[in-house]
C-alpha cells in the first residue's frame, strides 16, 4: 500500500528561529516552504518538517538519519567545526573512534538539534 510513497520526518521544536539557524546555517539545508509555524526542508526524496510544539525534545530515539556514504568522516569534522556536539553511546559491537561509532560493518554518528531531537549520520 505504501511501497511507492515517500515518507517525511517531522521534528518538533520550541523556537523556530533557533531551529531555522541550526538546520540552515549548521546543517546546510535549504528551506523550501514556510507557513509560519512550519518550515519544510527538502533534498532529493527526503523532506523534513520542522514545526513548533510544546512537546519538542520529548522523543528519546533517533528521529532522522542521513545516509552519507563515505563522506561520514568529512561531514562529522565539518559539523564539529560548526559547534555540533556528538553523542557517545555504549552499544554492543560498536567501538567509538573519535565521534563515530564503528562496528557491524558500518559507521554511525549521533548528534542533537537545539531541542534535543536525535539525528544521525550513517555511512550507507
Amino acid at each position: 500500500m505504501l511501497a511507492n510513497s515517500n515518507a517525511t520526518a517531522n521534528l518538533a521544536v520550541k523556537d523556530l528561529a533557533r531551529a531555522k539557524a541550526f538546520y540552515e546555517d549548521v546543517l546546510g539545508l535549504t528551506e523550501v516552504h514556510n507557513e509560519g509555524e512550519l518550515m519544510v526542508y527538502k533534498r532529493g526524496d527526503t523532506s523534513i518538517n520542522v514545526y513548533q510544539s510544546k512537546f519538542a525534545g520529548t522523543n528519546k530515539a533517533t528521529a532522522v538519519t542521513w545516509m552519507v556514504g563515505d563522506e561520514i568522516d568529512t561531514i562529522v569534522k565539518a559539523l564539529k567545526s560548526k559547534g555540533v556536539v556528538f553523542e557517545h553511546y555504549e552499544m554492543p559491537g560498536l567501538n567509538l573512534e573519535g565521534d563515530i561509532h564503528v562496528g557491524h560493518g558500518m559507521k554511525v554518528a549521533w548528534f542533537t538539534d537545539p531541542d534535543g531531537n536525535i539525528l544521525n549520520l550513517v555511512d550507507r
